[in-house]
């Protein structure tokens, strides 16, 4: 009996179809490197602080053609760029020369923390508060004191909403790092002060609140930094900030005042905790000049921009100057002193000015 061969099945298997759209069938000039990147670093290669800090926060311009994921009620969707008068033909241009990301921030900050921490310490141990002139420590308690408001109010009410509002993950984190400083500096004044209180009896840790709230030659500056937390345009805020409030009453009253009196006045270790502040403004003036150099510099939008920002400055340089011509009567509070108000505010007149200028800046307002 024959056998019959039964035959083989024949199955349906779909077949591979290549469309050159798989993953590694395109060829572009960096194909075959293991060190791609889809954007183009400052040098040759990618900093860490770019890689993992660019294009974090995407953006439309460059990779959602569908627009932004998400909205606001009233129409506008992620981060519009009128939420300042500046333009630039492209923001993601800006880099930090800090290059700030999240192991800078705590690095940097803690650094500064254990610095402070080892100079209380020493000055507990050695009974240094009790060395100071009385008058000096009523300096301290009011004025010193009184400058943990500014930091405080500038940190939370203008550079944290300034740090959401900026357009790019590159801004986001300078911003925000300006921020982190001014609180953290303003904590360390609030401890500052919590300290002193412990030590020295005669000292009246309480003092720098009705100094602020009331003493008049604060006031114009308060009137100032209230107005400052009220601009809505987050460039216009923080430039007006570090470019003309920073180096007119920051220096006059920090650099010019409290670091120059108070070793004559017995005291080393408030300008221990007032340099830290310094500190932090020279990083923040760095990021600040790279982003006002990219914007004056725009191929398209260059001239405009300066035009506004010089319009800012003929507005804002004149309040200061009058906010911080009321601080005078300080400079005579101390028993010694070296250095006058005119001294002071005049090389802080003349540093602003020299600031804007290397920025291709000006204002015919900027006179001592």
């Amino acid at each position: 009996m024959a056998t019959r061969t039964k035959a083989p099945t024949v199955r349906s298997v779909p077949k591979t179809v290549f469309t050159d759209s798989e993953a590694g069938a395109l060829e572009f000039p960096s194909s075959t490197s293991r060190s791609y990147n889809y954007f183009t670093p400052v040098k040759m290669r990618a900093s860490t602080y770019e890689d993992v800090t660019f294009d974090v926060q995407v953006d439309p311009e460059r990779h959602l053609t569908q627009g932004w994921l998400y909205g606001f009620a009233d129409g506008p969707g992620g981060y519009p760029k009128d939420w300042t008068a500046l333009k630039s033909s492209d923001w993601h241009e800006f880099r930090d020369p800090n290059e700030e990301w999240e192991q800078t921030i705590f690095r940097n900050n803690a650094n500064v923390e254990r610095q402070i921490a080892a100079n209380l310490e020493h000055a507990k141990k050695a009974g240094a508060y009790a060395l100071w002139n009385a008058s000096w420590t009523k300096v301290v308690a009011q004025h010193v004191g009184a400058w943990m408001h500014i930091e405080q109010g500038l940190g939370m009410h203008l550079f944290v909403p300034a740090q959401r509002n900026a357009p790019t993950n590159m801004l986001n984190n300078a911003v925000c790092v300006n921020s982190i400083h001014r609180l953290r500096f303003a904590q360390d004044l609030v401890l500052y002060n919590l300290e002193i209180d412990d030590q020295l009896e005669s000292f009246d840790g309480s003092a720098h609140i009705e100094v602020w709230k009331s003493d008049p030659v604060w006031q114009g500056i308060r009137a100032t930094v209230e107005g400052l937390t009220g601009i809505e345009d987050w460039a216009k805020a923080v430039l007006l900030t570090n470019l003309v409030f920073e180096p007119l009453v920051g220096e006059t009253f920090r650099s010019g005042f409290v670091q120059q009196l108070a070793a004559l006045n017995g005291d080393y270790v408030t300008p221990t905790i007032i340099g830290a502040g310094e500190n932090d403004y020279v990083r923040d003036l760095r990021y600040t000049k790279a982003m006002v150099a990219m914007l004056v510099g725009d191929a398209e939008y260059g001239a405009a921009n300066i035009a506004t920002i010089n319009g800012w400055l003929d507005e804002f340089v004149p309040e200061v100057l009058a906010a911080v011509r009321l601080l005078q009567p300080i400079w005579s509070q101390p028993t010694e002193r070296v250095v006058t108000f005119d001294t002071s505010l005049g090389n802080a007149v003349e540093r602003t000015h020299a600031l804007l200028t290397e920025l291709g800046l000006e204002t015919k307002e900027l006179q001592a």
